[in-house]
């Protein structure tokens, strides 16, 4: 039987998004176009705003003001406090590392789920580090293969499309601006907020030194950007629904919903698919920059996501507790009356 919800009723859903409509500032709907700068309108200033500027202009001083370990120290406890008052989310967590990693022990599984928490909560602290640090200060905690750079700085030279292919790691604001700042700027794929404030802070945030953004459902926009030879960030590591997706292996599930998008954007001619993710290790974030896939795309869709999924595996044992596990990653099953979260009412 269900015990948590991770949303609110459909009734209230549908409010708040009526509400949220008539402020937003996002502009929906296929080809669209790049998002190049933060939309700001006067209504933003309104008194039902002010609470989120408060929010955004602590965690500001937070990460400006704030030594690193302090603000990691504080992370960590944020991740545990939010990991016990979130137990629908705790539960995702759970079912998540019990599907991917069923050979674990449970004292491991619980170990892993605690540190996932805390990494978390330290994700906080490093989007605005992100968001809001200088250069300077940012590359003091810089690390990154010499023979990495080089390749990569390399290929961005080269002229041609670039598929930066990346996962959902709580580092993946880091990565976008540390690539940015050290090889090349691109486009980053997004998920726009109806939210006005919260869709100005994050453009603004990751327009910081990359060119434009481009809303996930938008794929016109991602060729576009392919074809001017811009890179592309492209995280396709989560479930998309039915609809795009087709059902390979991801680590233990052996029929996991996966996007082709990875095949389909790599058809561009020219283009190259680079691994590219960010670990934090101690006070240093290593940037990895793998050689591109060989031989990627093929005629196989299903196969090309398959071989995605095992480059995302790659990348997340290298640091699993740093995984946003906190998704249902596994929601989407080849039956549709399967349900792989039954501890959820929705």
């Amino acid at each position: 039987m269900a015990k948590y919800s991770l949303h609110k009723s459909s009734e209230e859903q549908q409010e708040e998004k009526k509400h949220a409509k008539r402020f937003s500032t996002v502009e929906k709907g296929w080809g669209k176009g790049f998002v190049s700068k933060p939309a700001f309108v006067k209504k933003m200033l309104l008194p039902h705003f002010w609470g989120v500027w408060f929010a955004i202009f602590l965690l500001y001083c937070l990460v400006t003001f704030l030594p690193y370990k302090v603000q990691m120290f504080l992370g960590k406890k944020l991740g545990r406090l939010l990991g016990s008052i979130s137990p629908a989310r705790k539960y995702v967590l759970k079912r998540n590392l019990e599907l991917a990693f069923p050979e674990m022990s449970e004292k491991e599984r619980r170990t892993l789920s605690k540190n996932i928490q805390r990494n978390t909560g330290m994700a906080i602290f490093e989007t605005g580090i992100a968001w809001f640090w200088p250069d300077w200060r940012l590359k003091r905690h810089i690390k990154i293969d010499k023979e990495d750079l080089d390749r990569a700085i390399e290929i961005a030279k080269s002229n041609c499309p670039i598929l930066v292919l990346s996962c959902h790691f709580v580092t993946l604001e880091l990565m976008a601006r540390i690539y940015a700042t050290l090889i090349t700027p691109g486009i980053g794929i997004y998920r726009p907020s109806e939210h006005p404030v919260w869709e100005y802070a994050q453009v603004k945030g990751r327009l910081r030194k990359n060119l434009a953004l481009v809303d996930r459902n938008d794929p016109k926009s991602m060729i576009k950007g392919l074809m001017r030879n811009l890179p592309i960030w492209y995280a396709p590591d989560q479930d998309y629904g039915r609809r795009v997706s087709t059902f390979v292996p991801f680590f233990a599930v052996k029929e996991a919903a996966t996007v082709v998008g990875t095949h389909n954007l790599a058809r561009i001619k020219n283009t190259v698919v680079q691994p590219a993710w960010t670990i934090r290790e101690g006070d240093k974030y290593h940037l990895y920059v793998d050689a591109p896939l060989e031989n990627f795309p093929t005629q196989d869709a299903d196969a090309d996501a398959a071989t995605v999924n095992k480059v995302i595996e790659k990348m997340i044992l290298m640091a699993p507790e740093q995984y946003l596990w906190l998704h249902r990653r596994f929601k989407t099953a080849p039956d549709p009356n399967e349900n792989r979260y039954p501890g959820l009412s929705d």
